[in-house]
């Protein structure tokens, strides 16, 4: 339970702040690799990662370094200048993921909304839509972030309630996931191409949903199913990127590669927004001065912690991490012989454990997980998302394993 000086924080942020979150009652204080400590200086380990933007561990070394020598030297300039590690940073990027073009943001929705733009103008330019007919295919189930644009396809409704009107161009299709299989999938998909569609955007796995992994061989005739029709193929990595699920990006599970990419989230390390959507100088010729920019977008600060982020994916040997105790995590989640377990599913770092509703919510279980020194989150009242830092330990994850199977066996 909260302290009276955490009661005082939290009093603060509900008198002062708006009420679109509903957090934990825990005041975090400060971070160190996959732990949190709270302002009475209770020790939590960390499953959240603030939905994987936290990879790398919280206040690498290797990072806070980065930081503290660029800020001293330059932190923000605007586009209307060169910098150099804006042009190293995307040479590296470009480098380490074959794409040929970057255009870097700060936050995943803005990098969704430049997917988006960069979709349509394709589609006028290139494939010869006519002028405001685009339209992008989605999936039901989706999330890719907040703006008006993008909660106006969401099939969730408490995200539209209230803010619109929202615009045409989007048409839904059903994700492969629960009855849904892969063929009825796909017929969806392919029901909805015609002459105006530029592109289909999906997540190779859906995390807000509650880890939603599709059916093998799902993504992969998405891909084809695309390239028969000239439609480009997006894929939203903002969560499953960067090493998540066991692989730099969880389409190479599927061994395709998508005409678009978009990331965010990790890619800052931790210590600042970055995002980015990446694809062939076919798709992003069609940006010129004005069309699109942010003033923030690909700051010096930033681009050079995300440099150093993307080194450290191999350097500290986080993605073969990801996927080995993953796996383990999995298994031994998958052990847990309990009726109010429902599933349990995902990749790599990327676990979700979905409960019999009819037995207990799923953030009450956050609640008695944070009372075990567990830092949890539930989406959809029935999934709790277990997504630690890459450089978790075996060790760490038996200790959590612990605390689970206790909780879960008290109920």
């Amino acid at each position: 339970m909260p302290t009276s000086l955490q009661d005082k924080y939290i009093e603060k942020e509900s008198l002062y702040g708006a009420k679109n979150y509903a957090p934990l009652s825990v005041v975090l204080d400060r971070g160190e690799g996959a732990y949190l400590w709270d302002v009475d200086g209770n020790k939590y380990l960390d499953m959240v990662s603030a939905y994987s933007a936290v990879s790398h561990g919280h206040s690498h070394p290797e990072l806070v370094k980065t930081v503290q020598d660029q800020v001293k030297k330059l932190a923000i300039t605007s586009r209307a200048f060169y910098t150099e590690p804006f042009g190293d940073f995307l040479e590296h990027i470009t480098s380490v993921t074959g794409y040929e073009n970057v255009l870097t943001m700060n936050t995943g929705a803005e990098a969704v909304e430049t997917a988006i733009k960069a979709a349509r103008r394709w589609g006028y330019f290139t494939k010869g839509i006519e002028e405001d007919k685009a339209e992008i295919i989605v999936a039901d189930g989706n999330f890719h972030g907040r703006t008006t644009t993008i909660v106006g396809f969401s099939s969730e409704e408490s995200y539209k309630d209230g803010f619109g009107p929202f615009g045409n161009g989007f048409v839904e299709a059903k994700y492969c996931w629960s009855e849904c299989s892969i063929s009825e999938s796909i017929k969806s998909f392919k029901e909805r191409i015609n002459k105006n569609t530029c592109a289909i955007l999906i997540e190779p796995i859906q995390g807000e949903a509650g880890i939603r992994v599709p059916e093998d061989g799902w993504l992969k005739k998405i891909r084809d199913l695309c390239t028969e029709n000239n439609v480009l193929l997006i894929l939203d990595e903002i969560q499953s990127g960067l090493g998540r699920t066991g692989k730099l990006f969880a389409y190479e599970h599927e061994h395709i590669k998508p005409d678009g990419l978009i990331l965010g989230k990790a890619l800052g390390g931790a210590m600042l927004p970055i995002s980015a959507f990446l694809s062939s100088k076919e798709v992003m010729d069609h940006f010129n001065a004005g069309s699109h920019g942010s003033t923030f977008g690909g700051n010096p600060l930033a681009t050079k912690v995300a440099s150093r982020a993307l080194q450290l994916l191999y350097e500290d040997n986080l993605i073969d991490n990801s996927a080995v105790l993953g796996e383990y995590f999995k298994t031994k989640l998958k052990s847990i012989n309990n009726e109010i377990v429902k599933d349990v599913r995902g990749k790599g770092l990327w676990i979700g454990l979905e409960l019999n509703e009819s037995h207990i919510n799923a953030k009450d279980l956050c609640l008695m997980l944070l009372n075990e020194g567990l830092l949890c989150k539930e989406t959809h009242k029935t999934v709790i998302r277990f997504a630690p830092p890459l450089m978790i330990t075996k060790e760490e994850i038996d200790w959590a394993f612990e605390k689970i199977t206790k909780v879960i066996r008290a109920i």
